[in-house]
């Protein structure tokens, strides 16, 4: 039977969606690994956060952000942010793409992060530290629980965290309270967690304080490195898409908001200087 939409030989590159900054920590490992690749990452960063509002807002959003990134000629869009990931991945991936996108596809952070970590730990008993949405939609607990039947997962909201980073305080002594009290209201729901999801891509950036709070014989699992891998691993599975992905080495970056406030925050997740082009979605 004859499709009734036209299946284009799209080429192009892969783009990197987030509401915010925190996704650049993602972009930063994929293009790490996978240098060769040409990029575009997106940043509605006019309307973050996302992890406060509803199912149907974030995927409203976030379907604006896919579309505008197959406007620009990905065939691939990675969905760099969790709470996006949560609440809007597989509606795209069931409601949307099958009947207006079949040529392109959407990915998102929480599975193999989730694949990763089952492997990790040795108890079994695994938390999440994220933001309100990714808790409340307990896509880690249930994916995770249908990967490794037996395990136990405990989520902790950090309100606080993402706005620490947004605001470039994630260094200073204020931050302290908050990374503490995070973490020690999640191993207070269970005393045999042996690994620990960031599952926010902005608390890379806390990194040090989390350390610094957190016992030494916990494993934290920061996600950069792991969707880079996973996505090497898919593109070598599927090479009609990894076919379509141009190689010059590139990277545009796009922001809803401000250029300057871009380019300072940029700064600051990947150590060097971008350039940005302001746009809407």
């Amino acid at each position: 039977m004859q499709a009734d939409f036209p299946v284009p030989n799209l080429s192009g590159p892969i783009g990197v969606f987030d509401s915010g900054f925190g996704g650049l920590t993602i972009l930063d490992g994929i293009r790490h690994k996978m240098p060769q690749y040409d990029y575009i990452y997106l940043g509605d960063n006019a309307r973050a956060p996302y992890g406060t509002r509803s199912f149907d807002v974030v995927y409203e959003f976030t379907l604006q952000a896919v579309k505008k990134l197959f406007s620009l000629g990905c065939p691939l869009v990675i969905l760099a942010c969790n709470t996006a990931s949560a609440k809007a991945l597989r509606s795209i991936q069931q409601q949307y793409l099958p009947f207006h996108a079949p040529d392109r596809r959407v990915l998102g952070v929480i599975r193999p992060t989730a694949e990763v970590v089952g492997v990790l730990s040795k108890s079994k008993h695994i938390g999440v530290l994220a933001t309100e949405g990714t808790i409340k939609s307990e896509s880690y607990k249930l994916e995770i629980e249908k990967l490794y039947p037996g395990a136990t997962v405990v989520g902790q909201a950090c309100p606080m965290w993402v706005p620490l980073v947004e605001n470039n305080e994630f260094d200073k002594p204020g931050a302290d309270y908050f990374v503490k009290d995070g973490i020690d209201k999640l191993l207070a729901q269970d005393s045999q967690i042996d690994t620990i999801i960031l599952g926010c891509t902005h608390y890379p950036l806390l990194m040090q304080k989390i350390v610094k709070y957190c016992p030494g014989n916990i494993q934290l699992v920061p996600q950069g490195h792991y969707i880079a891998e996973s996505l090497e691993d898919y593109l070598r599975r599927h090479g009609e898409m990894d076919r379509r992905i141009t190689r010059g080495g590139s990277c545009q970056y796009f922001t809803t908001e401000s250029r300057t406030k871009f380019r300072e925050s940029a700064n600051v997740f990947l150590h060097e200087e971008v350039e940005v082009e302001r746009t809407t979605i």
